[in-house]
């Protein structure tokens, strides 16, 4: 009996001990990580002040997360600044400042970020638009596998031009058709011959990419789970919308009335701004049914808007329902969830629709992260700290325990996470090339784009920076070596035009914004302030390093 009851006492000994060990596994376990990017959204969010946006799901991510109110793309246009956060390295670095070049091209043996995860055993997937095209760009090396699409109940649409009705599908083929025979083969290439610029039809949310791709990214999440519960996870679910075109489920465009929703009050650029600071609305005007010059007035700016915020909510809805997989899958407690957009738009902002550009509403973009253990006296916080989206890759390998590889650009904002209002970077940093004179994907201007009906708007342009810049005009700077650098403080906006080429030559042209009292960035006050510009040059001068966070 004695031995017996021994026997017992080890036994529960051993098992209190195998129960500790299992206790440690769990605590170790690298954190899984939802990447959720969403394409062309300015910070029209409820969570951000907006006073029409409906967007319950990100907002309560964020009254239970961290918002950033200042965060920064790295450039206004879709491939740089993905491929810039993805590889954790400026533009300029990387050699990708338009949509054409292909990052892994010009940068082969750069280590991604998904990539980094893969190599320290994770399993990293995505659906949807994470990296600019093609939408499997980098598979076999940023991604360890392919999403389930054998688990889904649903086919994706493959309708012409992504539209549901019979009439905007048509009128695609047409347009196409129609450019084509008129501009040759590469029209299509520049965005041209397009269908309507917005679509509502009644339709469920998976008939649209964005919803088909939530549900994609759903089935694989059970995937993952079902065949190596026991590996973290990267999961990236990018959402395309609110880009162009705005097509989204009838029932979202039902969530707005249109008598509600206000228009732009600026609609002009900066008094004495840069005359190649804004363009002429171009991937807009592409759109059938858009003038293809002047001002857009305000009842299809009304309308427009009402498109861009039905996107909106129709993107929120497909995030609430991926985060309500994670938690009935039951992994939500040791997973970080990072919610971000590529660039903000313009609407009808300073006169314009669109991105590219080195302006505010541009630039500046949602960000937000949640993560399972977060302080209590961080959540629901709202950080005002200056922060870029090249960021992102050093906070999520510090969050995750895991080595930053050395060739990083960024710096880890993961401090912010336990003390939101300490002291951060005294600048941020984002770049375009002369918006006026690009086509908009920030190539030069083709021969092409200047014989379609975009000539005479590239002429207006032209003619505006000539005025302006006088002897300083010089057709091959201005078109294929401008560059506006765009550094925001704590107070300003100062963007820096200068020939990337030869850097080390005077700027031609600064603006500055005083963002303190300016806050919409109606007027240049550089010629009024040369001290200031100055020491701010001064301070552009010493680079992303230079202006850095003191840990």
């Amino acid at each position: 009996m004695k031995f017996f009851k021994i026997i017992v006492v080890l036994l529960i000994v051993l098992s209190g001990c195998k129960s500790k060990q299992e206790q440690t596994e769990v605590v170790s376990k690298k954190p899984n990580i939802l990447f959720i990017a969403i394409d062309d959204l300015r910070p029209e969010i409820g969570a951000y002040g907006s006073e029409i946006a409906i967007t319950p799901n990100l907002d309560a991510l964020a009254s239970d997360g961290l918002k950033f109110n200042r965060a920064y793309c790295q450039e206004a246009i879709c491939s740089p600044s993905r491929a810039s956060l993805m590889t954790g390295a400026r533009p300029e670095t990387i050699n990708v400042i338009e949509n054409f070049t292909y990052f892994r091209e010009a940068n082969p043996d750069i280590v991604t970020l998904s990539q980094h995860f893969i190599q320290n055993g994770y399993e990293a997937v995505h659906t949807g638009k994470i990296f600019h095209k093609p939408a499997f760009a980098d598979l076999d090396v940023s991604w360890s596998r392919t999403p389930a699409e054998d688990k889904m109940t649903v086919e994706m649409s493959k309708t012409p031009g992504g539209f549901a009705l019979k009439e905007n599908q048509e009128m695609f083929r047409k347009n196409q058709a129609d450019m084509i025979a008129k501009y040759g083969p590469n029209a299509p290439r520049n965005g041209l011959g397009k269908g309507p610029a917005y679509e509502k039809a009644d339709v469920p949310d998976t008939f649209y990419e964005d919803g088909y791709n939530a549900a994609l990214a759903i089935a694989t999440l059970k995937d993952m789970l079902e065949k190596n519960p026991d590996k973290p996870f990267f999961l990236g679910m990018g959402m395309k919308k609110p880009h162009l075109d705005w097509l989204a489920p009838k029932k979202y465009w039902d969530l707005y009335n249109p008598e509600n929703i206000t228009l732009a009050d600026q609609t002009s650029g900066p008094e004495n701004g840069a005359a190649m600071g804004l363009h002429p609305s171009f991937e807009l005007r592409a759109r059938y049914g858009i003038p293809k010059k002047g001002p857009i007035d305000d009842d299809m700016a009304r309308t427009l808007k009402h498109a861009y915020l039905a996107c909106v909510s129709y993107v929120d809805a497909q995030i609430g329902k991926m985060i309500n997989a994670l938690d009935e899958a039951g992994v939500r407690d040791n997973t970080i969830i990072m919610v971000w957009s590529d660039h903000g738009w313009h609407l009808g902002d300073m006169g314009i629709w669109g991105k590219a550009t080195n302006y505010e509403i541009a630039t500046r973009v949602p960000l937000m992260i949640w993560t399972p253990d977060m302080p209590k006296g961080s959540r629901g916080k709202t950080s005002e700290a200056l922060v870029e989206l090249v960021d992102m890759y050093p906070t999520l390998c510090e969050l995750a325990g895991l080595e930053l590889p050395s060739h990083l650009e960024g710096q880890s904002f993961m401090p912010l996470l336990d003390n939101p209002e300490k002291k951060w970077k005294k600048a941020v940093f984002s770049q375009f090339p002369n918006p006026a004179l690009r086509e908009w994907a920030a190539n030069p201007l083709s021969q092409g784009m200047r014989e379609t009906y975009f000539g005479p708007l590239i002429e207006e342009v032209e003619a505006k920076i000539k005025k302006q810049q006088g002897d300083k005009w010089n057709r091959d700077l201005f078109e294929k070596r401008l560059m506006g650098y765009g550094m925001r403080t704590d107070k300003y906006r100062a963007v820096i035009w200068k020939d990337y080429i030869n850097p080390e030559k005077e700027p031609v042209f600064v603006e500055l914004f005083d963002h303190e009292n300016d806050p919409k960035e109606t007027k240049n006050i550089a010629e009024d302030y040369p001290d200031v510009v100055k020491e701010l040059i001064n301070q552009f001068n010493k680079g992303w390093k230079g202006n850095l966070a003191e840990i």
